[in-house]
């Protein structure tokens, strides 16, 4: 118990930098309500980070009565990171301040089936890396739709990419000379939610993606979980159709088979909705355009996914799931499905559950990844291992180096 306590409160420290990155200074009572943390555990955390340098206190506030707060704000040179999403075709890549701010983006065409792919992507992560800012970097995180054993070594097993045993994050670690933290992309977009996103106010909640697959991020007591080899989550091979359509795994009904993108194509052109080489989009725009066949395939494709979610929330009981991928941009035309059929599934308990779909971006995911590497300065569990102390040590030199600094001055 009190390990699942002390990651309590480790993320806390990193949802206290996302949000004065996010939403610029605040006092300690503002902290307080926005993340629903007590007066006197605020006040802790906030010594704690003050004391490591990565929050200052400014001037106080307005008041209208009363002693005026002390507000605190961001140590803004304490730190960026790069966050790397990574899929069959391109790579985006972010890089973020110490509290999440977005302060370049970019994204790169890429191939994960070529031999070599994983020298592609340090050529790619190399020339985004040279055109940073002058804060140090802490690290690069990275997210993969597949399973990751462990973030420090970041060996990846992935349908989507090709690949199997791919050691990602040694090659990575030793091109690039800096700590390299790599985990499954909804995962590591799971952390993002927590920090910057609609789940800052939960501790227990679920994130779903669709699209090119379909998959999941759970979240509980504030913490992401992985499972035993890093693979919790799958829930697009949720096993929902009895001799199904083969899916790229091996098995035969998995959920992502029958309602991800390639199968939705693949029905749209058998029957005659879609010519051979068009895509999603135009799937999309029959729909929108009244097309009764097109509409028919996401509603049944949302009949399919709601039953199969309502499983997963009777199982884990999220306060609230948030849903996005590339598949939510026709989510009209997939609720009239999910919706009958998700809530007629759930046990009447949690009938109410809240559905928030969100709109899909590169950025998010690999603010995601971002997120990795702003986590691991406060990862009580050693989830990052080797590659965790090494972010750490980067923190505490720069703010070693920030300490001295100010040292110098006030003496000269």
């Amino acid at each position: 118990m009190a390990i699942r306590s002390r990651a309590g409160a480790d993320v806390n420290r990193s949802a206290i930098l996302a949000h004065l990155g996010a939403q610029g200074s605040a006092s300690r009572a503002d902290l307080s309500r926005a993340l629903g943390v007590s007066p006197a555990l605020m006040t802790q955390l906030t010594r704690d980070l003050i004391g490591d340098g990565l929050i200052v206190e400014l001037d106080r506030s307005s008041s209208n009565g009363g002693r005026p707060a002390r507000l605190l704000g961001l140590a803004s040179s304490a730190g960026r990171a790069i966050g790397v999403k990574v899929v069959a075709d391109h790579v985006a890549f972010v890089e973020v301040g110490i509290g999440g701010q977005l302060l370049r983006t970019a994204s790169e065409p890429f191939d994960a089936a070529s031999v070599l792919a994983v020298s592609e992507l340090v050529t790619l992560l190399k020339r985004f890396i040279a055109g940073g800012g002058d804060a140090p970097l802490l690290g690069v995180g990275v997210g993969v739709p597949g399973s990751v054993l462990q973030q420090q070594s970041g060996v990846v097993d992935s349908t989507q990419l090709g690949w199997t045993r791919v050691p990602l994050g040694d090659a990575l670690q030793r091109a690039l000379g800096l700590p390299v933290i790599v985990d499954n992309n909804v995962n590591a977009l799971s952390m993002a939610e927590r920090l910057f996103g609609r789940g800052r106010g939960h501790r227990d909640f679920l994130v779903v993606t669709i699209g090119t697959g379909v998959g999941a991020g759970i979240v509980t007591d504030g913490a992401v979980l992985r499972g035993h080899g890093g693979g919790a989550g799958e829930i697009g091979h949720v096993p929902v159709e009895l001799d199904g359509p083969p899916c790229q795994c091996g098995n035969r009904g998995c959920l992502e088979a029958i309602v991800g993108e390639a199968a939705l194509l693949r029905r749209a052109r058998e029957q005659g909705i879609l010519a051979p080489d068009a895509g999603m989009a135009a799937l999309r725009a029959a729909a929108d355009e009244g097309d009764a066949r097109a509409q028919a395939l996401f509603g049944d494709a949302g009949h399919t996914l709601g039953r199969a979610l309502a499983g997963v929330v009777n199982v884990i009981d999220p306060e609230i799931i948030i849903l996005l991928g590339e598949g939510v941009s026709a989510w009209d035309h997939w609720s009239f499905g999910f919706e009958p059929a998700f809530r007629g599934s759930l046990v009447p308990g949690k009938r109410g559950i809240p559905v928030v779909v969100e709109s899909w971006q590169d950025d998010s995911w690999a603010q995601g990844a971002a997120a990795l590497v702003l986590a691991t300065p406060f990862d009580a569990e050693g989830v990052a291992g080797d590659q965790g102390r090494l972010v750490r040590q980067r923190l505490a030199e720069q703010v070693s180096a920030q300490d001295g600094a100010g040292t110098e001055a006030s003496g000269s």
